[in-house]
């Protein structure tokens, strides 16, 4: 049987995932992650950043956490949040952490020792029967539309890989589970399951991390039972860490 919070393996080599969201980088407080990620690059094999990478989406706060990864001595894999698009600046945020060496997934797919990786940044808009639909004023039809937009990239990407084990990296959340704790009055602005609708097409995901839910709790799950994460920094992880740790 796997260790508590691991997934099962049917083949191939086991890979060591490291997950994290809302690390919310500043200017003021550079160093702050360059623990952290020296220890990951120990126990980990990948490291997935899920967003709300910096806390304005400011290119100085992009350059503090890009010091900070240079600690970081395996591939990182990422997705933006919304902190990072605040600022109107979420093309050099992404260009400065690009130069520190992480791979963005928001229009591309990366595989690791066999392991495929895809992502999107995600929307919100609302799950199950209670989803936000495309009916009445232009910007309700636009809201709606960019949350069909970001399952489409991801369901793009998930077609493109080839591998048959998949790590889907994710900011705001797919289900309803990982929010609990969180206020249910917003959990509209939360996520999607339009997002859980997409990777559930797909048998190969075996693990799906998102952020955003700062007071919700660490695992739940798909109608179809592919555990999803919820990484955020605040989430007590069971080993007490600041990231996740599972293996693939």
């Amino acid at each position: 049987m796997p260790e508590p919070g691991q997934l099962p393996i049917s083949n191939g080599e086991r890979l060591r995932v490291a997950a994290i969201a809302d690390v919310h980088a500043t200017a003021a407080a550079k160093g702050q992650w360059r623990e952290p990620f020296a220890e990951i690059s120990h126990a980990a094999d990948v490291l997935c950043l899920c967003g709300d990478l910096t806390n304005l989406g400011t290119r100085l706060e992009a350059e503090s956490l890009a010091e900070d990864l240079r600690a970081c001595a395996i591939p990182v894999m990422g997705v933006l949040g919304n902190h990072d698009y605040h600022s109107g600046q979420p093309d050099e945020v992404e260009r400065v952490l690009r130069d520190a060496g992480v791979k963005f997934l928001e229009d591309e797919v990366h595989v690791v020792k066999g392991v495929g990786f895809a992502g999107v940044k995600g929307f919100c808009g609302g799950f199950d029967g209670r989803m936000l639909g495309a009916f009445g004023e232009p910007a309700i039809k636009a809201f709606v539309q960019e949350a069909l937009d970001q399952a489409l990239r991801l369901e793009h990407a998930l077609h493109s890989l080839e591998t048959d084990r998949t790590v889907v990296l994710l900011h705001y959340s797919p289900i309803t589970e990982t929010l609990s704790g969180e206020a249910e009055s917003i959990y509209p602005f939360l996520g999607s399951s339009r997002l859980a609708e997409t990777i559930d097409r797909f048998d190969e995901v075996r693990a799906v991390f998102h952020g955003h839910a700062h007071h919700g709790i660490y695992q739940g799950q798909t109608r179809k039972g592919i555990p999803v994460y919820n990484v955020a920094v605040p989430v007590p992880k069971p080993d007490g860490k600041a990231y996740a740790l599972i293996e693939v």
